[in-house]
């Protein structure tokens, strides 16, 4: 039989045995497992081996000049390749000046959200409200940073954005026309 030294050392080791291994479980409570959430690449599709087909042509040569001032131009065309009845027939060209017009220009919008005279505090505002979609912009103007978002043709579209974005900031934002050269 083993004497009283032994049977207290084998009883220590084991309990010391129990303490490193259940231990640790024990005291470190509910374990978070961490995913790492991963997104799958579509296949490539497979393409349709028919590829439409063009013929090439050889090119055509007009004889046709314009002038530098608006003034009416005749040139004759050929058409060899018709019957004997074809002849040649003058047309008749006149070329105007068009003055351009910009009619967009006024139909565009933005949200003017809020200015603020710490500029860094408003880029945080815009990267953040880009994180969530909005195409949001900064715009340095008399010591203050404005906070924008646009420009959108769709004024309803920004009227629906103008409720969200005082949702999300607690700032109630202006519509206003947006105007290329100063917004």
């Amino acid at each position: 039989m083993a004497s009283k030294f032994q049977s207290r050392l084998v009883g220590t080791i084991i309990l010391v045995a129990i303490g490193v291994i259940v231990l640790p479980d024990v005291l470190d409570g509910k374990k978070m497992h961490y995913q790492e959430e991963m997104t799958s690449i579509p296949i490539k599709p497979e393409l349709n081996s028919e590829v439409e087909k063009f013929e090439v042509l050889d090119p055509v040569e007009d004889k046709v000049a314009l002038p530098e001032s608006p003034v009416s131009v005749t040139h004759q065309t050929s058409q060899a390749s018709t019957s004997s009845k074809a002849a040649e027939k003058p047309i008749e060209t006149v070329v105007k000046d068009v003055p351009e017009r910009n009619d967009y220009q006024d139909s565009a919008w933005i949200i003017q959200l809020m200015a603020l005279k710490n500029a860094e505090n408003a880029k945080t505002i815009v990267s953040d409200l880009q994180k969530r979609g909005y195409q949001a912009h900064t715009k340095q103007e008399n010591g203050f940073t404005r906070v924008i978002i646009g420009p959108d043709v769709s004024k309803s579209k920004l009227e629906r954005q103008l409720l969200e974005l005082e949702k999300v900031t607690g700032s109630k934002g202006q519509l206003l026309k947006f105007k290329p050269l100063n917004p």
